[in-house]
């Protein structure tokens, strides 16, 4: 089970991976702040794990345009039969 699907269209632009990260981290400093470890513990951790998977292991999948011609020339129906 993944928590983020990074093959999701909404984490193609950096802009949006970066706010995930620091709205992340930055509530987790909120949280300690106000001595709540445990949430401070338990946002902290998610904003880790979002900038692992969002930042540091990202790769952005294909696009929509070019995953249609992949698939529309890679079907066997349209290859030419051998006649032998």
């Amino acid at each position: 089970m993944q928590l983020i699907d990074p093959d999701h269209s909404f984490y193609r632009p950096l802009w949006i991976r970066i706010a995930i990260v620091a709205v992340c981290l930055g509530w987790a400093i909120i949280e300690a702040s106000t001595s709540e470890p445990f949430w401070a513990i338990i946002v902290g951790a998610l904003g880790i794990y979002s900038a692992y998977k969002l930042l540091l292991t990202y790769t952005p999948p294909p696009l929509k345009e070019e995953t249609e011609t992949t698939v529309a020339a890679g079907e066997p129906g349209d290859q030419e039969k051998d006649p032998e």
